[in-house]
């Protein structure tokens, strides 16, 4: 057995770029809804309040590989209302079953669950969507920004957070790095009228986005809630709206916003129009008209984390490769 490779924060950041992530996020959606395997669904214990601790198994597409996400999910004490995620992303080859390489799962995560966004954007939100609204000013807020710039051509960025102050200086900070338009707006339902795209990555347990707000033709990518309780969305926008996820099973079991109108006896289970790999596959419509409202339902999932720590390990191997050692040590 050869050395186990490991992936720390820095070197997922090195090697996981957001356009190489974006395809092969595109690329693995498309494979996952191809082959209809039956993969297991996440397992979370909770341990204590605000301390969770999950457990991703699965099998990527094509010879991608298999493994698992393992992680905590704990309550960052230093910012109230966000959680901290560390743990790994393990993958093993899937013709020998040797143990490749293990990849930080927080990086994993913060790129891949962007670029997964990014793909979802791509296919459903308007050709002429032009603003691009962001709910929240955590990590993952960051990473959609980034991600979302590279699939359309937004002219404006408006992001919104509880804290003004805060969402002023994470504006002010996206713009200087990206070199867009980057605008903190302190009402919600102000950013959500203007955008043509509204993705929310907020760990809020009630809705920050209305269906009243919007205005036709909006996509939303609702990333933030990832199991059955919190509400980033209210009712009436899944209602609404065309609604797209990246796993059918998961979303049936664990997409809170989904789960709690079908308990209301809203909406039924044949709400869920399709996967985002099966309107990749184009097997099914994503966007019918430029006035129809969509929404991609993002819990994540482990072919995800697959492909990206696959991709990881694919560019650091071949970078490695590259390096000319003929001279010795320096």
């Amino acid at each position: 057995m050869g050395a186990l490779a490991v992936y720390g924060p820095d070197e997922v950041r090195r090697w996981l770029d957001y356009p190489g992530c974006i395809a092969a996020m595109s690329e693995a959606m498309a494979g996952f809804s191809a082959e209809g395997r039956e993969q297991p669904l996440r397992s979370i214990t909770a341990l204590d309040p605000g301390k969770l601790f999950a457990l991703m198994p699965g099998v990527a597409p094509g010879r991608t590989g298999f493994g698992a996400k393992v992680l905590s999910v704990f309550d960052d004490p230093a910012r109230p209302g966000r959680s901290a995620h560390r743990g790994g992303v393990m993958l093993f080859d899937r013709d020998t079953g040797a143990a490749l390489c293990v990849a930080d799962a927080h990086e994993i995560t913060r790129i891949r669950t962007a670029c997964a966004s990014a793909v979802a954007t791509q296919a459903l939100a308007r050709a002429d969507a032009s603003v691009l609204a962001v709910f929240g000013t955590g990590t993952q807020a960051e990473s959609h920004v980034r991600a979302l710039l590279l699939v359309r051509p937004f002219t404006q960025v408006l992001v919104w957070g509880r804290s003004h102050e805060t969402a002023r200086a994470f504006a002010a900070r996206l713009a200087a790095d990206t070199g867009a338009e980057v605008l903190a707006v302190a009402e919600a339902a102000e950013a959500a009228g203007r955008a043509d795209v509204i993705c929310t990555t907020t760990s809020s347990p009630t809705p920050v986005l209305r269906h009243a707000w919007l205005k036709p033709g909006t996509h939303v990518n609702a990333v933030g809630s990832s199991f059955p309780g919190p509400v980033e969305v209210d009712e009436e926008l899944v209602v609404a709206s065309r609604y797209i996820v990246d796993s059918r099973r998961s979303a049936l079991a664990a997409a809170a916003e989904f789960i709690k109108a079908r308990d209301a006896g809203l909406i039924g289970e044949s709400h869920i129009v399709a996967e985002i790999g099966e309107v990749l596959l184009g097997r099914a419509v994503g966007r019918e008209n430029d006035a129809q409202l969509t929404l991609y339902k993002s819990l994540g999932h482990v072919v995800q984390d697959l492909a990206a720590t696959a991709y990881v390990h694919r560019r650091a191997t071949e970078g490695a490769a590259h390096i000319d050692t003929s001279a010795g040590p320096t």
